[in-house]
């Protein structure tokens, strides 16, 4: 099976709410974007020297799927449904996002 990195870079809209944005990211958007088949694991990380115009938060979600583009429209469809069930937040900003296919790994 095919292993992918999907990384996605972001911001929270208002600094004062920052509290409230990693609750929601680490409490409900993570747990609802597990629920796509095919999801690993996720693992979130600060940048803690952010530069102006840079992503302070950083979520990297590992992928196994031997078919990623049926993989990207079952995703899509998820994130379609917890948009409409009003549990995405007004706080994301989303700075980029790249998917990764893996060509190597190497353990100590």
């Amino acid at each position: 099976m095919a292993k992918w990195l999907l990384v996605v870079e972001t911001n929270c809209a208002d600094a004062v709410r920052e509290a409230e944005f990693n609750e929601w990211y680490d409490k409900t958007h993570l747990p609802d974007v597990l629920e796509t088949p095919g999801f690993i694991r996720a693992t979130r990380y600060e940048n803690t020297e952010p530069s102006a115009g840079k992503a302070k938060f950083l979520a990297a979600y590992e992928i196994e799927t031997d078919d990623i583009d049926a993989f990207q429209k079952a995703n899509a469809a998820n994130m379609g449904k917890k948009r409409a069930a009003g549990r995405m937040s007004e706080l994301l900003v989303i700075v980029s996002r790249g998917l990764y296919k893996q060509t190597s790994s190497v353990s100590r």
